[in-house]
């Protein structure tokens, strides 16, 4: 079955493809119609994180992270919008603008994306690229994962690779 966020309409590939597959789980968001265009609070160089809830983990479930990836970005490597994780597994929920906090309010490690700020950076593409999915991902995660070892998104991914026992998302899209 193809994701929901695989379609011809957006130049990139489906960034989950090639990673080890793991079972979803609820996810839902106040703020987020999932397929539909970013609400403009969560656009722009001023967006703020949305609204996530999520529930029922897989059994086995010591932490959570939770990551933005837009694959339609033109560059080789896509575009981090947010990346956290360590999220405490009686976590099930982050309020709209938690992405601005501090460990997002619950004490998470928050890195750094490739906008440069250490946070949520809303969606922002280039204008005149056509329209570009924003994933937002909940990771079930069998660990609770080095808060010194990871410095980016990437390896973040990476680790999430090896240790997701779920994954579930909320998508929306974005065009200037």
């Amino acid at each position: 079955m193809t994701a929901s966020y695989v379609s011809d309409r957006f130049p990139g590939p489906d960034p989950y493809a090639p990673l080890v597959q793991v079972p979803s789980f609820p996810v839902t968001s106040t703020d987020l119609v999932d397929g539909e265009q970013l609400p403009i609070a969560q656009r722009g160089d001023e967006g703020v994180s949305p609204q996530i809830a999520w529930s029922d983990l897989p059994e086995g479930t010591k932490s959570i992270a939770i990551t933005c990836f837009d694959p339609d970005a033109p560059t080789a490597s896509g575009f981090w919008h947010w990346a956290a994780y360590n999220i405490p597994i009686d976590v099930t929920e982050l309020p709209a603008d938690a992405g601005s906090k501090e460990g997002l309010g619950v004490g998470a490690v928050v890195l750094t994306g490739c906008s440069g700020i250490k946070g949520y950076y809303g969606s922002n593409p280039p204008a005149g690229h056509g329209p570009h999915r924003y994933l937002f991902a909940v990771h079930a995660v069998d660990t609770v994962l080095p808060a010194d070892g990871i410095a980016n998104p990437t390896q973040l991914g990476f680790n999430l690779n090896f240790h997701s026992l779920g994954r579930a998302i909320i998508w929306g899209w974005d065009e200037n």
